[in-house]
């Protein structure tokens, strides 16, 4: 009990300190004393009287809704003696791994730097700048020559590290329920089982009414929909965020979406972010990096050619540029197994006072990164609301599919729980698959490294991150993978290669999620 208490009044004063450099504290700052002057509020009960006038006025409401915000991407309490390392990753083999892929990953960027002469970042002349700047909004109908350059690494580049990942502390022989594990992660993690799934994804059971869902046993489709969609008129009103999240387990209607998400992820459009997001097309416009040419080039590669998103490359241009010098994202780290790549200006190699994190936000774009944010692109059409929105989703979720970590919603996690769930409910195919050379993992992974973006069609995919959202989780991801499998699985029993079995999953896009997420969960017999 002690403990527990000892934990929470850690949490809080942490949350307390996070505040205190924000934007909201100030306003509240400045609504304190503004209130002052108002009559009702008496000198011998100013606290009281402060806090009802908060009440009242809504920043209470606020308030609340930036610290549920905090405690959604707040790493679990640990011991107060912990380093800061522990925050990040508890594991030391993960931290290793982690450290030397990211050497791996700057090792490839410093390469193609040194082959194509080209600076890591230089400032564009006034000429180059004002072209930019004119062509800002149609940047797709540019076409640089990028045949020189590649992507720093593609996802199977990283299935491969996670393959090799080993517990050098743990023998093996020790666990029969673990050398059993016949799939390509060989690291000991817990991870839900069915039961606890059911458990945990409570509300997407047979009996509860689902957006997503076309038959309902207990009531009309139109009918449970009309009182889903009151309901989430009346949670944007009261304009909270924790009772958002609770709602969109069920589904988001397609005419709140927009607003839900940003409610839950606590994005407001306020002036300052209007500005801050003008500063980062400033820095686009006035330095050109090299990251700038590999955005490009995944754009090029991966929505250009989408039949759903090749319609929004502009605004992929836009986003991911000012991304890649937004300092703001360095902020995550704290709670990243990864570290923000170094650079040291031209000439003082080596010493630490002149290096910089490069890019600015520590993150390198891989091949298909920018599929993170075309989805988004049906739901926010004004850009810095879309930036916000996207930034939101990475430093909560996103960033977890590609860094080595013991997360539960981490990559390595959701790869043993896809294995997990097919090994146990469904041996015969996966046990198949593996002895023709097809282990499931090498098909499934680039779709969970991606949130299943680009292979399912769009109102499906936002169906599904609607509940990662609403649960706060990754985990739907690899349930979805195992779905997609037993759905596909006559077929693929009768597959005899790789290749055969990669064809039968090549098209994700006529498959329906939730009804697929429902069967797998609560209609297998376990």
């Amino acid at each position: 009990m002690l403990q527990e208490e000892s934990d929470l009044s850690l949490i809080i004063a942490q949350i307390v300190q996070k505040l205190k450099g924000s934007n909201l504290y100030a306003q509240l700052e400045r609504q304190a004393w503004a209130s002052l002057q108002r009559p009702e509020i008496k000198l011998e009960s100013l606290k009281e009287d402060i806090k009802e006038f908060f009440k009242i006025s809504g920043w209470e409401k606020k308030l609340q809704n930036a610290v549920y915000s905090e405690l959604s991407v707040f790493p679990l309490p640990s011991h107060p003696a912990a380093p800061p390392e522990h925050l990040k990753e508890p594991l030391v083999y993960m931290r290793k791994a982690q450290g030397s892929w990211e050497k791996r990953i700057l090792k490839s960027l410093n390469s193609m730097c040194t082959e194509l002469s080209i600076p890591l970042a230089r400032k564009r002349p006034v000429g180059e700048q004002k072209e930019l700047l004119n062509k800002w909004n149609e940047m797709g109908t540019d076409e640089p020559d990028l045949s020189l350059f590649r992507p720093v690494y593609a996802p199977k580049d990283f299935l491969e590290v996670l393959i090799n990942l080993r517990n050098p502390n743990y023998e093996s022989g020790d666990s029969l329920s673990f050398r059993t594990h016949l799939g390509l992660i060989q690291v000991p993690l817990k991870v839900k089982d069915i039961p606890e799934l059911k458990e945990f994804f409570v509300e997407l059971g047979l009996t509860t009414g689902q957006l997503g869902i076309d038959d309902s046993t207990q009531v009309p489709p139109e009918l449970f929909e009309n009182e889903h969609v009151r309901i989430g008129q009346k949670v944007l009103t009261e304009q909270d965020s924790a009772a958002a999240q609770q709602y969109i387990r069920q589904g988001s209607p397609t005419a709140l979406r927009a607003e839900l998400w940003a409610l839950i992820l606590n994005i407001s459009s306020h002036p300052e972010d209007i500005l801050y997001y003008e500063q980062l097309k400033t820095n686009v416009i006035q330095h050109d990096l090299l990251v700038d040419s590999l955005i490009y080039k995944d754009v090029k590669l991966t929505a250009s050619n989408d039949d759903y998103y090749f319609v929004f490359e502009d605004y992929l241009y836009q986003v991911l540029l000012c991304f890649s010098r937004d300092t703001s994202v360095l902020s995550h780290f704290a709670y990243n197994s990864a570290s923000p790549p170094k650079s040291y200006i031209r000439g003082k190699l080596g010493l630490e006072e002149y290096a910089v994190f490069y890019p600015p936000n520590g993150v390198i774009p891989f091949h298909g990164f920018s599929m993170y944010v075309a989805p988004l692109c049906f739901l926010y059409h004004e850009p810095s609301k879309l930036y916000q929105i996207f930034r939101e989703m990475y430093v909560r979720f996103f960033f977890r599919l590609h860094s080595i970590s013991s997360h539960p919603s981490g990559i390595v996690s959701l790869c043993l729980l896809f294995e997990t769930l097919l090994q146990t409910y469904l041996p015969q195919l996966f046990y198949h698959l593996r002895e023709i050379g097809a282990q499931p993992l090498r098909i499934s992974f680039k779709w969970m490294v991606r949130a299943f973006s680009g292979y399912l069609a769009t109102d499906q995919l936002l169906l599904l991150w609607d509940r990662i959202l609403g649960y706060n989780s990754l985990e739907i991801l690899a349930v979805l993978a195992a779905a997609v499998f037993a759905f596909r699985a006559v077929n693929l029993m009768e597959v005899t290669s790789l290749a055969a079995a990669e064809a039968v999953l090549a098209d994700l896009s006529t498959l329906k999620v939730m009804p697929l997420l429902q069967i797998f969960l609560f209609a297998t017999v376990t």
